[in-house]
């Protein structure tokens, strides 16, 4: 019985293949303990803000330009809190207030993709995927690879000068 209940245990902590256009990039269950919080940030359409989070292979690999092998960074979305106008609500700082957590997206740098995970479907090495916070496959009408794609000067990162300056 305890052989079943520890195999239960082991299925249930690992981790989630994501759906979509990739079945690739996992969700990396235990993230937030495992990983460093490096940055948060308004996204780009100031509509949601994001918390970053690195993977040791991320972190010491930042410095020199180009993440390793393996490395993983993992970015909670979240809506932002409204006034009662409907307008997101800001800190003094700027950044938008939380309300809620509304996907995880993952990106994974993995240099053995073969021809299993499309050149197309990357930017570079990296895969991507979307999930929902409980670590399920969430559908994603954004591409992903192609926003990153002209990021190629900076190993396709929105943040990597962040991320290096850790």
């Amino acid at each position: 019985m305890k052989f079943i209940i520890g195999l239960f245990a082991l299925f249930l902590s690992a981790p989630v293949i994501a759906g979509g256009n990739n079945n690739m990039v996992r969700f990396p269950a235990g993230y937030r303990e495992a990983f460093t919080l490096y940055h948060t940030m308004n996204r780009q359409n100031n509509e949601q803000i994001v918390d970053l989070y690195a993977n040791e292979a991320a972190m010491k690999s930042a410095k020199d330009g180009t993440l390793a092998n393996r490395s993983i960074i993992v970015m909670e979305i979240y809506a932002p809190e409204l006034d009662a106008a409907g307008k997101p609500v800001t800190e003094p700082g700027g950044l938008l207030l939380k309300a809620g957590l509304s996907a995880v997206a993952v990106m994974e740098k993995r240099t053995d993709w073969g021809e299993t995970y499309p050149a197309d479907e990357r930017a570079g090495d990296w895969g991507f995927a979307l999930y929902t916070p409980d670590g399920l496959p969430k559908e994603n009408d954004l591409v992903c690879q192609a926003c990153h794609q002209p990021l190629s000067g900076q190993d396709f990162l929105f943040t990597l000068p962040r991320l290096a300056g850790q």
